[in-house]
């Protein structure tokens, strides 16, 4: 019965699936609340082919605020997945506040210029220095954290999606740094099932990450990162398992951009 807090719609152009289609699996798979977190449209031409355009953004917010106010199986929640990346911050500080989202989930797909975890660009991660790529990701998701825009960190350790991953030895000094401002900030993190979907077939993020996250009082929400309608609620009862292992007994839901502590079902 847990909340599925990452779903995607067609107007991010690399989706399928009419949105009643995700409320209706999301029905068959009993879940009583999703979030439809579409990719934030960017005015500076960030990303263009992987988002929504800012002429849409009002038909998607009039639609999921529709559902919100008469689907009640499924309950609906209005939420955006909004990129951190140089630059952002002009539109995103004036303009999340002006939406009336239930959930700002907060991501990063780009180090400099270099989509790193598009399939096109996969080639790249032969000729970077891994590990010092991964301090680079962890140090834009410490400057996420301390811009106080969002309530999630979405797909937390991302870049190992192809299966190129820094050594064990390293994780901890270059991911605590970013845990410990996500702390300072009140945010969740994700577990995000989409991981078991791609190459390196593990949800984000690692069991190390999440004990991490743990320690630090982190709260967890789940999201299966869906961007078919079959892919709702994925894979939620290992991510269920995942988070028992890591030692937490609760999870939180959203509303009005608010955490509700919720008890993980047995």
């Amino acid at each position: 019965m847990l909340t599925d807090s990452h779903m995607h719609t067609t107007l991010c152009k690399h989706a399928t699936g009419e949105i009643g289609e995700y409320v209706q699996a999301a029905r068959k798979k009993g879940l009583k609340e999703i979030c439809f977190t579409d990719h934030i449209p960017a005015p500076d031409g960030y990303d263009a082919d992987h988002r929504m355009e800012i002429t849409l953004f009002p038909s998607y917010r009039d639609t999921i605020i529709k559902l919100r106010r008469n689907s009640r199986n499924p309950a609906i929640l209005f939420g955006i997945e909004a990129d951190y990346y140089n630059g952002c911050e002009k539109f995103l500080k004036k303009w999340l506040v002006e939406q009336d989202f239930d959930l700002v989930l907060g991501s990063i797909h780009y180090i400099r210029y270099w989509g790193f975890d598009n399939p096109d660009e996969r080639t790249v991660w032969d000729s970077v220095d891994v590990p010092e790529t991964w301090r680079e990701y962890f140090d834009l998701l410490r400057k996420l954290a301390d811009s106080r825009f969002y309530d999630v960190v979405g797909h937390l350790d991302i870049p190992k999606k192809f299966g190129y991953r820094p050594d064990n030895s390293l994780l901890k000094d270059m991911v605590a740094p970013a845990l410990d401002a996500i702390s300072k900030a009140g945010m969740a993190i994700e577990l995000n099932t989409s991981g078991l979907r791609k190459t390196v077939k593990e949800i984000y993020p690692s069991l190390a990450i999440l004990k991490m996250a743990n320690e630090r009082g982190i709260p967890i929400c789940f999201g299966s990162d869906a961007h078919r309608p079959e892919e709702v609620g994925y894979a939620f009862d290992k991510a269920l398992k995942l988070a028992k292992e890591a030692g937490y007994t609760q999870y939180v839901r959203f509303k009005h951009r608010k955490q509700f502590p919720t008890k993980l079902p047995s």
